[in-house]
């Protein structure tokens, strides 16, 4: 009887780990990080890029981004602009990325840039409603139109003359103008993971539920 038991309690642990395999191989990364020793002359310039702003080296998108060196070039661009030189507050910008991460259910996106939410002063109450799908019950004024903004424009893909009026009183024109740009930038930075299949670094738990079905 111990035989037999032993047996079966062996074949259903076989039986798991045959079902599980597929979930593994359907979860790795479509792209591998690669060292710079591995990388031509074009990709090592772009990774020098990369490594003065990545939080995760070469991996998460830059993997699949250093298949194209030259694209990769103008993404740098695009993410210095828009993170260090926009005329949209810090609290703001980092705010408007944690919105498209959620709503794209973006794990990557919201584990590199959560601790930079916090770092530019967005609240943890308001981190958290986002993070759980909820719209956060205190905002500054700043901060609605931000999420109304955002919301907004990802859920139609439309911007209402409402909100358009709000935003220009609140932030004023320029500032619409880098906010329409860093939402529409990190959509993009969205399609990349989702394609990639990049997820949480070092096989790390997901930071987000996910809400997207």
């Amino acid at each position: 009887m111990t035989t037999i038991r032993s047996f079966i309690a062996l074949a259903a642990a076989g039986a798991m780990l045959l079902s599980q395999a597929p979930l593994r191989a359907a979860d790795a990364p479509r792209f591998q990080a690669k060292t710079m020793e591995q990388l031509n002359p074009e990709q090592k310039e772009a990774a020098e890029g990369v490594l003065k702003q990545s939080s995760a080296g070469l991996g998460g998108p830059y993997a699949m981004l250093l298949t194209n060196p030259e694209l990769l070039k103008r993404y740098l661009m695009m993410t210095e602009y828009l993170r260090q030189k926009t005329s949209v507050p810090k609290r703001l910008n980092e705010m408007a990325i944690l919105l498209e991460a959620r709503i794209w259910d973006a794990q990557y996106e919201w584990w590199a840039h959560e601790p930079l939410a916090k770092k530019a002063g967005l609240s943890d109450a308001i981190i958290n409603d986002i993070r759980d799908g909820k719209k956060p019950a205190a905002m500054q004024p700043d901060e609605a139109i931000v999420y109304d903004f955002v919301t907004e424009l990802l859920q139609t893909k439309n911007l209402s003359d409402a909100t358009f009026a709000r935003a220009k009183q609140i932030l004023g024109e320029q500032q619409i103008v880098d906010l329409a740009a860093v939402t529409g930038f990190y959509v993009m930075v969205s399609a990349v993971v989702a394609a990639g299949r990049i997820g949480v670094p070092n096989n790390g738990p997901n930071p987000m539920p996910v809400l997207v079905k």
